[in-house]
């Protein structure tokens, strides 16, 4: 999500769903910051520095290029009546009132590049795209795409909240008429284009009325790898990435790249929820029909996420990209982390999609972003989108293939004029300097070659030997300052940081490595490194997170199968306690008709699915699905289980980022 978790906002609890897991690890990893008073606490204005750097970075943009204001204000029909998203008891989720804040020239702390694409997505409601098909925008990070079938709605992903969902199709059924929903699409396996679906239809309803929920293959295997294994850890950068303790305004989150950004502090949450495909798309060309429309899916698996397609109507002339052409440069590799994606397979998807439905396309248009009208528009910017991720890509491995690591490459690579000088080429979200990292790691991985980074110290100890070095941290403190007062942003963080690495209570290092994070935040067209610039400056200042564990599995346990909940089971495995407990069974858990062969033996957890028929009786521990999530939730085990249940520990929500780890 977008970057699933994306991801991802702050202000969303998950109650239910383990599939949503990187969400609420991350609203639990980052609550209750400590208070500041102390001076220097508080940020700081843009330095001459950052102005001169701001000014001669964007001097060559097409300014006068309003296209794209055109475009997303092209169809407005309605915003949602009150301009708010509540919860059933009126608290407020979004507040979709931020035009206001985006009046105006680019204030000093922010990339005027961004503050524009701050000001396209400032406006939602909902949108006219063709005569049967219409968006509702910028109440969320995505899109959600409604089509009129013969009868009701075909919804084209569901937001990533119930509540923001609901009153999407609120909203479309005052204006459209009230037209049940017909059919759900998922077009990939990022929680901002699942997560609203029981906002729409709930389960139950969706299988008495036969209504197809719809997904390329593997979705829900990928939503689980994605958000649940490296959860905790990805749910942290998150917070980063995102800027979840950030104010929004112009010290703080403007945008999120590839969706507006909304006031993530003093809100009410909302909640995510994922209704189990019924359908799956298997291949390109594979055909539906749902309520009397034409549907063509295009896989393209690999690229933004493991499990995508993109969606041709033919009868509608309309190209749903999903999140493969977006109005900015996308990740290869999310800064929360994330499966490395392929930029070759990217562009060639492209390509595809131009070969396929290009000559009978009259509208593209995308998960983020706004539509395109026209044939030769859509040519054009698909090629042009293509083109990035091919150059990106290709001179990325040139470079490669010359000799450069990953750091080198990204120093030196640069698009050409023809596609840097396009829009929605920009790096608002991804950037083309952590992109050019991301290739070379798919290819070659994280080792760049030089033994002398191969095993080296890890950070704490090398810092304290840096430190020494330059000559104690007084010593280094000085230089940092220094750097910072020349406009030497990156060398005053690099320095600082390794004094904060070797000397934790350094009150001192920590405020001023602050402010040259900070100023690299104000620098940044990308939204991304905007939020994880100025998050660590704010928590350097302010405190870090609590670092008290927590229970980020205890609710979303029940609808995942057997074999899901011992892979996540396995990396909490602590080893000491398994090597001291071998243990061999066969759990059956019996409503569900499941079972497992799990054994716990030097030190890990394996297992493996049996038919319930190949049950060892004397080696039979049976139980319900929810006597089995109390027990591996330390809630309560019953006897057969005690032991098992002991193994395991939850891992910490606040472990350090711009201060040493746990």
């Amino acid at each position: 999500m977008a970057e699933n978790a994306l991801l991802v906002a702050n202000d969303i609890r998950v109650p239910d769903m383990m599939t949503t897991f990187l969400l609420r690890a991350a609203l639990v990893s980052m609550t209750a910051l400590t208070t500041a008073t102390a001076a220097g606490q508080t940020p700081q204005a843009a330095t001459p520095a950052t102005t001169d750097a701001l000014r001669d970075a964007t001097a060559g943009l097409r300014w006068s290029d309003r296209e794209d204001f055109e475009l997303a204000a092209r169809g407005f029909i309605a915003g949602v009546p009150g301009d708010k998203i509540l919860t059933d008891d009126g608290r407020t989720i979004r507040d979709l009132a931020v035009q206001p804040l985006y009046a105006g020239d680019a204030p000093p702390t922010v990339n005027p590049s961004l503050w524009r694409n701050a000001q396209l997505h400032a406006r939602s409601g909902l949108f006219k795209v063709t005569d049967r098909i219409y968006q509702v925008r910028g109440i969320e990070l995505a899109n959600m795409t409604l089509v009129l079938g013969k009868t009701g709605f075909i919804i084209v992903d569901t937001l990533t909240t119930t509540q923001s969902a609901k009153a999407a199709l609120a909203l479309a059924r005052a204006h459209l008429g009230d037209r049940p929903v017909t059919g759900v699409i998922y077009t990939h396996s990022h929680v901002d284009h699942y997560g609203g679906a029981g906002g729409v239809i709930t389960e139950k309803e969706a299988e008495q009325r036969h209504v197809p929920i719809i997904a390329p293959q593997g979705f829900l295997r990928e939503v689980i790898s994605e958000n649940v294994i490296a959860g905790p850890a990805m749910s942290r950068r998150a917070g980063y990435a995102f800027g979840h303790l950030l104010p929004l305004g112009p010290q703080g989150v403007v945008s999120d790249g590839i969706g507006p950004s909304f006031s993530r502090i003093g809100t009410a949450t909302g909640t995510v929820s994922l209704i189990k495909p019924t359908v799956d798309i298997e291949r390109t060309g594979q055909r539906l029909t749902v309520d009397g429309v034409t549907i063509e899916f295009q896989m393209t698996p690999g690229t933004e996420a493991p499990a995508e397609m993109n969606i041709f109507f033919p009868e509608l002339r309309a190209l749903n990209m999903a999140e493969n052409a977006n109005g900015s440069l996308h990740n290869i590799l999310t800064l929360r982390g994330a499966q490395v994606r392929d930029a070759k397979a990217w562009a060639d998807g492209l390509t595809e999609s131009l070969a396929r439905y290009g000559d009978r396309t009259d509208v593209v248009l995308a998960s983020h972003f706004w539509p395109r009208w026209g044939h030769d528009r859509i040519v054009d910017y698909l090629s042009a989108h293509r083109d990035a991720y091919k150059y990106l890509h290709d001179q990325s491995v040139r470079m490669m293939n010359l000799g450069l690591n990953g750091t080198e490459i990204a120093e030196r690579l640069r698009l050409p004029p023809p596609l840097a000088a396009r829009w929605f080429n920009r790096g608002y979200y991804g950037s083309l300097n952590h992109d050019t990292k991301a290739v070379y790691q798919r290819y070659l991985g994280w080792y760049d070659g030089n033994p002398a980074n191969l095993n080296p110290l890890p950070p704490e100890e090398a810092s304290k030997r840096y430190v020494a070095a330059i000559g104690g941290g007084a010593a280094v403190l000085e230089q940092g300052k220094a750097a910072i007062a020349a406009g030497e942003y990156r060398w005053a963080s690099e320095l600082l940081s390794r004094l904060v690495f070797a000397e934790p209570a350094n009150r001192a290092a920590q405020l001023v490595l602050a402010d040259s994070l900070e100023q690299q935040g104000y620098q940044a067209e990308s939204s991304m490194w905007r939020s994880i610039f100025l998050s660590g400056a704010k928590e350097l200042r302010d405190g870090g997170a609590k670092k008290a564990g927590f229970d980020s599995i205890g609710g979303t346990l029940p609808t995942l199968p057997l074999g899901s909940i011992l892979d996540l089971l396995a990396v909490r495995l602590v080893p000491e306690r398994a090597l001291a407990a071998p243990q061999d069974f066969d759990l059956v858990l019996e409503d569900g008709a499941e079972a497992e062969r799990v054994e716990v033996r030097n030190g890990v957890l394996v297992h493996r699915p049996i038919d319930v028929a190949a049950v060892r009786s004397d080696h039979a521990v049976r139980m319900s699905r929810a006597t089995f999530v109390q027990a591996v939730t330390g809630k309560q085990a019953p006897s057969q289980l005690a032991r098992f249940a002991t193994l395991f520990e939850a891992p910490p929500g606040g472990f350090g980022l711009v201060t040493p780890g746990p």
